[in-house]
């Protein structure tokens, strides 16, 4: 009987193990699909401000809402671009993935009202450039 109780605590553990191996195996395969956005907006002059208020108070949230993963936000250090530019880092389980938020995002109601009601006094972006990424083996970002 007590024979029988280890084989059985030990099939149970073996199970969990592999369970947890598979687990873990499948999220480092979906991470190795992980794409990645730098995202580049150059804005019209003196809207830098305008633009950096409308990600701070709704544009990021929206983003999770709609799937995307905010990894980083900067503004360049040296001028002219220190004045209108912010760069920025979107990541997505995949690149379809990525296409249906940006989908969403584009539709969403909300957006469509915090982007008209921060363009009042007219338009923020004048340019905006995305590039997608993929990680290298020797990234920490993978």
């Amino acid at each position: 009987m007590r024979q029988f109780l280890l084989l059985s605590i030990l099939a149970v553990a073996i199970v969990f193990a592999l369970g947890f191996w598979a687990g873990v195996h499948q999220g480092y395969a979906a991470a190795a699909n992980r794409v990645y956005e730098l995202r580049t907006y150059h804005t019209h002059e003196g809207k830098l401000p305008d633009l950096l208020a409308r990600f701070r108070d709704h544009t990021t949230k929206l983003f999770e809402k709609h799937g995307m993963t905010n990894v980083g936000y900067w503004v360049p250090v040296d001028k002219p671009a220190a004045d209108s530019t912010l760069i920025y880092v979107l990541s997505y389980p995949s690149r379809e993935a990525a296409k249906k938020a940006w989908q969403g995002f584009m539709n969403d109601e909300e957006w469509k009202r915090v982007k008209a009601a921060s363009e009042a006094g007219g338009p923020i972006v004048k340019k905006v450039e995305s590039v997608y990424l993929e990680p290298t083996d020797f990234s920490r970002l993978k």
